[in-house]
C-alpha cells in the first residue's frame, strides 16, 4: 500500500502497532499486578498525575486554539480537554485510597522523570502540527489505556481498592468510540507526508511520547 492511498485509520493503526511498548518497558505495572508495589509508589502515581493533568489540559486547550475554530483537530483536542477535567474529578477517590491528605498533595514535589511526558506535550502544543500531534497522542493512548486496565484490575484484586477508587483508571481503560472517530478525522485533515510537517511527523512525536511514558512508570518503580 502506497503512502498516497493510506487512510487515516491505516495510519493510526500502523503507528500504534509500531509504537507498541515491549513487555519490559514498564517496570511498575507488573509490580502492581503482583501486589508488591509499595503504597508509596501508588500514591506517587496519583500525585504525579495531578500535575500532569493540569499541564496536559492547558496544552490541549492551546492545540485546539491553534487548530482553528470548527476544525476536526479543534474538536479532537477539545474533547481531550473535557477528558482531562473528568479524569481529575475521578483522581480524588484514588488519592484518598492511597492515604493522601490535602497537605501531602499540596507539598508534593514532582519528579523530573515523571514530568518529562507533559513537558513534551507542552512542547508539541507550541511546535507540533495539530494533525501530527493527534496521531502521536492517539497511538500513545493505546498503550496508556492498556496500562490503566491492568492497574485497575490489580488494584481491586491485590490491594482491595473499591470501584470508586479505581475510577480514574477505568476512565482511561474504557472504550471511547466518539473520541476515536474524532481522532480519525483529525489525522485525515493532515497530509501523509513522510518528510514534511503532515501526519508523517506523528510517528516521530509518538516515539518520543512513548519513551517519556515509560520513563514516567519506571521513575515511580525506582522511587
Amino acid at each position: 500500500m502506497t503512502r498516497q492511498t493510506r487512510t487515516a485509520k491505516d495510519i493510526i493503526a500502523a503507528t500504534s502497532t509500531a509504537l507498541t511498548p515491549a513487555a519490559d518497558d514498564n517496570r511498575l505495572v507488573p509490580l502492581i499486578e503482583a501486589g508488591t508495589a509499595p503504597l508509596s509508589a501508588l500514591a506517587g502515581l496519583a500525585l504525579e498525575q495531578r500535575h500532569i493533568i493540569a499541564s496536559d489540559r492547558r496544552a490541549f486547550e492551546l492545540l485546539a486554539e491553534r487548530s482553528g475554530k470548527g476544525t476536526a483537530c479543534a474538536e479532537f483536542f477539545g474533547s481531550l480537554v473535557v477528558g482531562e477535567t473528568l479524569a481529575l474529578e475521578r483522581l480524588g477517590a484514588y488519592e484518598s485510597a492511597c492515604g493522601l491528605t490535602p497537605q501531602a498533595i499540596g507539598q508534593y514535589e514532582p519528579k523530573a522523570g515523571c514530568q518529562a511526558y507533559p513537558a513534551y506535550v507542552a512542547w508539541l502544543a507550541l511546535n507540533g502540527e495539530p494533525p501530527s500531534v493527534a496521531l502521536a497522542l492517539t497511538a500513545n493512548f493505546a498503550a496508556w489505556g492498556g496500562y490503566c486496565a491492568r492497574v485497575a484490575a490489580a488494584l481491586r484484586t491485590r490491594y482491595g481498592f473499591t470501584d470508586q477508587a479505581c475510577g480514574f483508571f477505568d476512565f482511561f481503560a474504557g472504550p471511547a468510540p466518539e473520541l476515536e472517530q474524532q481522532a480519525v478525522a483529525a489525522v485525515a485533515s493532515g497530509s501523509d507526508d513522510e518528510h514534511g510537517e503532515g501526519v508523517g511527523s506523528g510517528a516521530h512525536y509518538g516515539r518520543l511520547l512513548q519513551t517519556y511514558e515509560s520513563m514516567f512508570w519506571n521513575t515511580l518503580a525506582e522511587a
